[in-house]
């Protein structure tokens, strides 16, 4: 089914509720691996960082990363949730290429968090509770590389690679109970959530959350029911979306998708999606199975996971200030709008604009940069504001070049433009740009004269109380000076050489 097939948003939700269910991975940043000492760094050579547990060769016995545990435990607190006294591993029994064991160590009927919620707050301030169902611990499988093809899928690729670095990857998968009652705004509350527990994530400190490199995920799970019916539809499942924008594209597509093939009578398939970016579709992937398919049975090489209490109220202790408090503290601090807060939550914005405010820089100014010109080159790029090639320090360091009066806004943007197109740090495109604003009075007072001369009739519009007009020779004696000069200093000495005080 093509976007040109589908029923409109508004007659989709006409007729039907739908019911969510969203299913994120969180790639832990620990050194080693869920179940053996072998690394996790990034863009190491294929295959070189595997042993024989994470290989599942014969004989080899799997070990629990602490870490992972005290990263799971942190998580589960952090979204309310009850952290079990008794806990432990399942095998869950598939086959695919890239999962070496041909089972994965996960959690099915025991997980080590369950029953907690987060409220997340919608563009409009309203504050919608998602309840969570648990947090698991479990591992990642592999990597396969289709060689041959055009679109790097499997269908028509010549012969496929695999490799094992990332098999053994310690995740955690949260995932919510079914999500009714949010009708229309079912989209903006899939993409609120996931936004609020990236940003959850982050501030824990148990992972970077960086969905584009795939360190967090999210499966979209929708279904639709006709109005004033209880029981659910049958269920899709999108998986691994990896973009805030894309969670919330991928659930309306969905829904628009299901009311299409119910109205013209057709049968909803249980079956994995796969997200296209291009144009917001999905496409089938394979029939889903149900949880008696993958023969769960515990995990006979890894003893339970018993957390003592002690240590779970130590870590509840511990926890950080949370995304909401510390996004209500930041807004009061900065006397901003909750609107505007949820903008730069939404840029992604707000640790950049703290960073810069810690490393010298005043709130106006930080949110300015970072909302403005930063926020449309990565825009226009495609990119996120943490991804773009220059730092807090480095902003911070332009907006104390404006308020020294070295710079205007007009220089500052061209700074900026620099330091993102790898030309040094502000100082140095300042330097190599010839950039800094014209203070010298004897210069600048020429550069009005020769305006005052070349523009008669204006300047006589001035003497005679037509104020306004003096933005006309600010803008050539700026022009004059390559957008150089201090404009307000300019209009000051232009009414001073033309005898006019305004008032």
């Amino acid at each position: 089914m093509t976007v040109t097939d589908l029923v409109s948003y508004e007659d989709a939700l006409a007729s039907y509720d739908p019911v969510m269910g969203l299913e994120v991975h969180v790639e832990l940043g620990t050194k080693t691996k869920m179940f053996c000492g072998c690394s996790t760094e990034l863009k190491q050579d294929a295959n070189s960082q595997t042993c024989p547990t994470c290989l599942g060769l014969p004989g080899s016995l799997p070990v629990v990363n602490a870490i992972g545990v005290e990263s799971a435990v942190k998580i589960g607190l952090a979204l309310n949730c009850e952290i079990a006294e008794w806990c432990r591993f399942a095998r869950k029994n598939y086959f695919y290429p890239d999962m070496p064991k041909n089972f994965q160590t996960s959690q099915y009927d025991e997980p080590i968090a369950f029953n907690g919620y987060l409220d997340v707050q919608l563009e409009d301030g309203e504050i919608f509770r998602v309840q969570i169902e648990r947090a698991h611990m479990e591992e990642d499988t592999g990597k396969s590389l289709h060689v041959g093809g055009a679109t790097g899928r499997i269908h028509g690729a010549s012969h496929s690679l695999l490799d094992y670095n990332r098999a053994g990857i310690p995740l955690i998968e949260i995932v919510t109970k079914p999500i009714e009652g949010a009708g229309t705004r079912a989209p903006e509350v899939a993409k609120a959530y996931v936004a609020e527990l990236r940003e959850l994530i982050k501030a824990l400190g148990v992972s970077e959350a960086r969905m584009e490199q795939g360190q967090m995920r999210c499966d979209v799970n929708l279904s639709l029911r006709p109005h004033g019916r209880e029981e659910f539809g049958t269920r899709s499942e999108t998986k691994n979306v990896n973009s805030l924008r894309s969670v919330e594209r991928a659930a309306r597509f969905e829904i628009q998708r299901h009311a299409a093939v119910l109205n013209s009578g057709g049968t909803i398939v249980q079956e994995t999606r796969h997200f296209h970016e291009e144009d917001g579709s999905t496409t089938a992937g394979r029939i889903k199975d149900n949880a008696e398919d993958y023969r769960y049975f515990p995990e006979p090489d890894l003893v339970p996971v018993a957390p003592a209490r002690e240590w779970v109220e130590e870590l509840r202790k511990g926890l950080p200030e949370l995304p909401r408090v510390r996004r209500n503290r930041l807004r009061e601090e900065w006397g901003v709008s909750e609107h505007d807060m949820q903008s730069m939550l939404n840029a992604g914005a707000i640790d950049p604009i703290v960073a810069t405010i810690e490393a010298g820089a005043d709130a106006a100014s930080a949110r300015k940069w970072w909302m403005g010109e930063l926020a449309r080159n990565a825009n226009e790029s495609g990119r996120d504001l943490a991804s773009l090639p220059i730092t807090p320090e480095q902003v911070a360091r332009v907006t104390a070049l404006v308020k020294e009066g070295s710079l205007n806004d007009k220089l500052a943007r061209q700074v900026i433009e620099g330091v993102l197109a790898g030309e040094g740090g502000p100082d140095d495109v300042v330097e190599k740009r010839g950039l800094k604003v014209v203070s010298d009075e004897g210069a600048l007072s020429t550069a009005v004269d020769e305006a005052i001369a070349a523009n008669a009739g204006i300047a006589d519009k001035i003497r005679s109380g037509k104020v306004a007009a003096a933005g006309a020779l600010v803008g050539a004696v700026m022009k004059a000076t390559r957008g150089q000069a201090d404009a307000a200093r300019v209009r000051e000495l232009i009414l001073e050489k033309l005898g006019v005080t305004e008032g």
